[in-house]
């Protein structure tokens, strides 16, 4: 028996055979993200269902010489994953599905890293509670744990920051099986109520893609919910209008979601949209208008307005306030309309984020277009007085390839988004008419794979796609950009001061020696 053979078997021994999967199907789909498939094929697919069993499981294979890597929920689009050799072990984080505790006196909640940020908000229903940042738009299949890994954004960042702003603690397991645990949970006799206690390890843990270890369980604080919301739409005429706007509102602290499109994207989302899909969103509206008059009321104007709030819109915004009391949200929104109309907006229907706040995890037919098209994003966070320059130089890149962009039917635009008061997050965004993977159509709903239509292989539009991505990334390097979910895509090495890449080469030697924990990750 070979050394694989016997590595495989003794997985099959610690989790059970049914969940050491080895069939062609498993393995293909597990070797690609949203963007692409790695050359080395997954060897198996290993799924522990608590943090004893990935800890043995992990010191299996990496005492053979064999690489490991972690999968959550399989959201990105940045490598992080894949693998980069032969006989590289997926670890499949999904069955550590547990909520193990909800602490309402001490206002923290544990969670194993294979809950999705759907889950989690779920489980907090009904509460009172929830955590500051609790979750990103592709929350029904993202999980806790490639969030901590990747870092995240959108709900509750327009306040609180990023996904690993709101964590306390972490249970992780590095190269050699050995369990970490971070943050006050190190003390010997502590719970895992606060973050600081000597170096932060939390953070160390958090934003490696991987790297350095695998989340096992992790512990977030809680908050009170805010149930007093408000919404705001904008549209401008130009993107530099926008981003002012965006600014003075991020400064002053008062979304908790603002985010905007290009044209293009707004175009996207109007031919996306079904009816039946315009029915689901509505009725989740009507449910989360707090009464009944309420209910009336948006549901009235949602009709009225019909598509048309979404044609014609050229630069549009959307502002979610959230505050404590009623008095408090009406003084954000009148803050907030009155610095989007000093910098030129109008006031249109703030459908939209009324119904992306009412289905915070909606589907994720997104990754595809409306017309069966392939999605990738790029993407950078800046400080705030950076992002009309990058859009402008973006959109440089784009007048550069525009007659391979108008050849070939790509659609490139933007998306933005507020994190906390000083940042602004420039993502870049491609449609282009291709072929959907085997992720694609597994992650979107059935029926509406049904009925997009569905496109074959386009090697050389997907070609130029990366060209494009390819020179955007460069580009945001040489501003001076940071990155959510690193992986294997963004000049992270390249791009770090040599002393910083020494300290990280340093702590990846002591936690992984031997280079088995997600081998290329971050550079590494």
């Amino acid at each position: 028996m070979s050394n694989l053979e016997s590595v495989i078997d003794s997985a099959k021994s610690i989790v059970g055979s049914n969940f050491v999967l080895t069939d062609e199907e498993t393995l293909v789909l597990y070797s690609m993200d949203i963007w692409r498939r790695s050359e080395h094929r997954a060897v198996a697919v290993i799924q522990p269902e608590n943090t004893e069993q990935l800890s043995q499981v992990v010191a299996v294979v990496t005492s053979e010489g064999f690489a490991v890597a972690a999968r959550g929920g399989g959201m990105s689009y940045t490598q992080g994953y894949l693998a980069t050799e032969d006989h590289t072990f997926v670890i499949d984080c999904l069955r550590l599905n547990k909520v193990i505790e909800i602490n309402r006196d001490d206002m923290y909640v544990t969670v194993e890293t294979g809950v999705t940020w759907k889950q989690l908000h779920q489980a907090l229903k009904g509460t009172g509670l929830r955590t500051p940042f609790w979750g990103t738009l592709s929350g029904s299949k993202a999980t806790v744990g490639g969030g901590l890994s990747q870092n995240g954004i959108f709900w509750g960042g327009g306040q609180f920051g990023s996904a690993v702003d709101s964590v306390i603690s972490l249970d992780v397991v590095i190269a050699d099986g050995s369990i970490i645990s971070t943050g006050s949970a190190a003390q010997k006799n502590a719970q895992p109520f606060f973050r600081h206690y000597g170096p932060d390890l939390t953070g160390l843990f958090c934003c490696d893609n991987g790297a350095l270890g695998i989340k096992t369980r992790a512990t977030i604080k809680l908050i009170p919910e805010l149930k007093a919301i408000r919404y705001v739409s904008f549209d401008f005429e130009d993107h530099r209008k926008l981003l002012l706007a965006m600014n003075e509102i991020s400064r002053q602290g008062l979304a908790m979601q603002c985010f905007a499109f290009d044209p293009m994207l707004t175009e996207m989302r109007a031919k996306r949209d079904t009816l039946v899909n315009d029915a689901k969103a509505f009725a989740g509206v009507l449910k989360n208008s707090g009464s009944v008059l309420g209910a009336i009321k948006d549901g009235a104007r949602i009709a009225m307005a019909g598509r048309r709030f979404m044609k014609d819109l050229k630069w549009p915004c959307y502002v979610i306030v959230e505050e404590r009391s009623q008095a408090a949200a009406d003084e954000a929104e009148a803050d907030v309309i009155e610095i989007g109309k000093s910098f030129g907006g109008k006031i249109v229907e703030p459908s939209i984020p009324k119904i992306v706040r009412a289905n915070p995890f909606g589907p994720l037919n997104n990754i595809i277009g409306p017309d069966g098209e392939r999605w990738v994003p790029v993407h950078g966070l800046f400080p705030l007085t950076q992002g009309v320059e990058v859009t402008d130089k973006v959109l440089d890149i784009y007048e550069k390839y525009s007659e391979q962009i108008e050849q070939y039917g790509i659609s490139a635009g933007f998306l933005y988004n507020n994190v906390s008061t000083h940042c602004i997050a420039v993502e870049p965004v491609f449609f282009w008419p291709d072929i959907a993977d085997e992720l694609q159509k597994v992650s979107v709903e059935p029926a509406f794979y049904s009925k997009v239509k569905h496109l074959d292989e386009n090697l050389e539009a997907r070609a130029v796609v990366n060209t494009i991505r390819e020179e955007i990334s460069t580009l945001f390097c040489e501003i001076g950009a940071v990155h959510l979910q690193i992986g294997k895509s963004y000049h992270y090495a390249d791009g770090i001061k040599p002393e910083s890449l020494s300290v990280i080469q340093g702590i990846k030697k002591v936690v992984d020696p031997n280079g088995r924990m997600n081998p290329g990750c971050l550079g590494l």
